[in-house]
């Protein structure tokens, strides 16, 4: 979501005239930080980078910076602008228009004095779903996110989002389609739809659409203009209906990749979530999702060392996670959040080291895990959309959201090769191409 916020606020910028990017600090005339506040050692990183700004600053008085993100939030966070002194612009979630809005005001004192534009029209622009991609990525992205509802409304007793994003707004049908064909016509070939619980979209809007209905509108797009692959995340296990696993099912461009995460493996536990689901009720949905599409690929969520959490407890996810043998597994040791349900009622009791170790164990199982599932594809030929060059070897992606790497001399970015793969790892497959054209 916040890969999606910087580009929105990118191409803002590019609407401006301010098209120029640069990787070095000392030359940026305008530096923003987009912040996560999802886990303390996120937060903690995003200080440190506005501290380093903050200190270039001072040697340059002239030079604007902007903290957008979770850090901020949705109200206005006034504590933030007293330790952040050397802080011009501060954007909530998904909101550039404090920037634009500081840059209209400030135009006579940047260096691009040759940027001109309309401010009521700028305004406008941020109402309507066109994003204009920065230069550098015309032509050249090849995979981009698209929000579909921001915010969440579920508010999960660890989880910091619904304090910080807001509550659940979903986007119109019209905005999201205007999105998705502005990046396929900039050369983007795949897009994931994105929400905290992206199942929930239309939700808020009576008699709207759910994401079964929209997924349906955004491969008609993607016919007309080239796009060759959706994806959509993140699920929740009481919002991913049978409707929109038989949409998945039916829909080829809609790829055989969900995400639908755990957290945790014991019921006691996942009550003191909030989660709302059983271990067993979880088991048989990952079954579901199987039946009803065979070749999926299935990825999850686990948080361990959360509050009062046994080892008894652990052990439970361990073996879930060992009897589901799921592609992939997103592991976060449990980081108490200010403000949140766990932080306020329940004792962070779990010694560090001890998160460190249960952490270190599904690691190493999701590692064996992969590997097994990896190695089935040895000898198939796989459809891969090619993202990039990178270190002399094509790089890109299976439906299943699966790494592979081939060799080529020819061109392939941005184009589905098929690849026969002869070495598979737990982390990315190595794949040779059965003819030299494309």
């Amino acid at each position: 979501m916040n890969t999606a916020d910087s580009q929105r606020l990118a191409s803002e910028l590019e609407r401006m005239g301010i098209t120029a990017e640069t990787d070095n600090p000392e030359e940026a005339e305008i530096q923003v930080v987009n912040t996560c506040v999802v886990r303390q050692s996120a937060e903690n990183k995003g200080l440190g980078r506005i501290h380093e700004l903050q200190t270039l600053k001072r040697t340059d008085p002239s030079k604007i910076i902007g903290v957008m993100g979770c850090m901020v939030g949705v109200k206005d966070p006034v504590q933030l602008r007293k330790r952040l002194p050397g802080v011009d612009v501060f954007m909530s979630p998904s909101d550039p228009l404090p920037m634009v809005t500081f840059l209209q005001e400030r135009v006579d004192d940047l260096k691009v004095r040759h940027a001109e534009w309309d401010a009521r029209q700028q305004r406008d622009a941020l109402q309507d779903g066109d994003l204009i991609l920065p230069l550098h990525e015309q032509h050249n992205l090849i995979s981009a996110h698209v929000p579909v509802v921001y915010g969440c409304s579920h508010a999960c007793s660890f989880c910091i989002i619904p304090f910080r994003r807001g509550v659940e707004r979903s986007r119109s049908v019209g905005e999201i389609v205007a999105h998705v064909r502005s990046l396929a016509l900039q050369g983007v070939k795949e897009v994931t739809l994105l929400g905290q619980i992206v199942d929930r979209y239309g939700k808020d809007i009576p008699d709207g659409p759910d994401l079964a209905d929209l997924l349906r509108v955004v491969h008609g797009v993607a016919d007309e203009t080239g796009l060759e692959r959706i994806r959509f995340l993140t699920s929740h296990p009481n919002w991913l209906s049978e409707k929109l696993l038989e949409t998945v099912a039916e829909l080829p461009k809609v790829m055989p990749h969900i995400e639908v995460p755990v957290q945790a493996g014991d019921d006691l536990v996942l009550e003191r979530m909030k989660r709302g689901y059983t271990v067993d009720q979880y088991r048989q949905l990952v079954h579901k999702i199987r039946a009803i599409i065979p070749d999926v690929a299935i990825h999850t969520d686990i948080i361990v060392g959360f509050c009062g959490e046994t080892e008894a407890q652990f052990q439970g996810t361990y073996d879930l996670l060992a009897e589901l043998q799921l592609d992939k597994a997103h592991l976060a040791q449990y980081s108490p959040r200010p403000n949140t349900v766990s932080e306020r009622r329940m004792e962070d009791d779990v010694p560090d080291d001890e998160k460190k170790r249960r952490h270190q164990a599904l690691e190493a199982l999701q590692e064996q895990i992969n590997a097994t599932i990896n190695h089935r594809y040895l000898g198939q030929t796989v459809k891969v959309l090619v993202e990039e060059n990178q270190k002399g070897k094509w790089r890109g992606r299976t439906p299943q959201n699966k790494l592979v790497f081939f060799n080529s001399d020819v061109d392939w970015r941005g184009s589905m090769a098929d690849v026969e793969i002869i070495w598979t790892g737990p982390w990315s497959m190595q794949g040779q191409l059965p003819q030299a054209t494309h």
